[in-house]
């Protein structure tokens, strides 16, 4: 039980600073600085609050050395559960790590358009808001991993009997309308004027900050005397 408890806090912690660098990277930063409409506000906003970009981008470089580490934690707790879902889980969330990462190429190509671009009378607007674009398509590509591991999570939360079952049916809903959002993205031009779009990853949210916190704080029970689902 001891061991359950430590493995289940470490995974919460960990979850912890995924959740709170994505906020802050992917909801704070843009928020303050990204004006999709209005290239030349953007612009202005980026020079101005030139730290703040800089800070998001350390952030999201944190939340995705956290969420590397994440599912090899989730599979010490988990696997006993079922290790082919397991396996799955892990196998479904690490290859988005070297997308996202790859994906922040598109943050440092601003930053020296910056230093060495045209001045904002130009094509220095335009070509900032070209990579932002570039920059959110990679994360959409990241979020078909987001969105398919979550499934074996919730999966296994669910039967494992060492966390509450309703985290673990809020993730596999969570993963199902996290993936739906991804594919109405892709397949529908004006996906985002759609009312259920704001809706969509609801369940993923409660789901993951849910367990986030349950893990932290309450950390996991102990197995049953039999576990193995194999």
């Amino acid at each position: 039980m001891t061991t359950n408890k430590k493995t289940a806090r470490l995974a919460g912690f960990l979850y912890l600073i995924v959740v709170l660098t994505g906020i802050f990277s992917l909801m704070y930063v843009p928020s303050h600085l990204v004006v999709w409409d209005n290239p030349l506000s953007t612009l202005q906003n980026i020079r101005d609050l030139n730290s703040l970009f800089r800070w998001g981008i350390v952030a999201e470089s944190l939340c995705f050395t956290a969420f590397l580490l994440l599912p090899l934690v989730l599979y010490k707790l988990l696997a006993k559960v079922n290790q082919y879902y397991a396996v799955a889980m892990v196998a479904l969330a690490i290859p988005s790590v070297p997308i996202l990462f790859s994906n922040l190429s598109n943050k440092f190509a601003i930053l020296e358009l910056l230093e060495n671009g045209t001045p904002a009378t130009g094509q220095l607007p335009n070509e900032i808001m070209f990579y932002l674009h570039q920059f959110n398509n990679g994360n959409l590509i990241g979020q078909n991993f987001w969105a398919l591991w979550l499934f074996p999570l919730g999966w296994l939360i669910y039967t494992s009997g060492i966390l509450p079952k309703i985290l673990g049916g809020l993730l596999m809903l969570g993963s199902i309308g996290y993936y739906l959002d991804f594919l109405g993205r892709i397949v529908f031009p004006d996906y985002g004027h759609f009312g259920i779009s704001d809706y969509m990853t609801l369940p993923a949210s409660i789901g993951e900050i849910g367990t986030c916190l349950w893990l932290l704080l309450m950390g996991a029970r102990e197995y049953p005397m039999v576990t193995s689902r194999q």
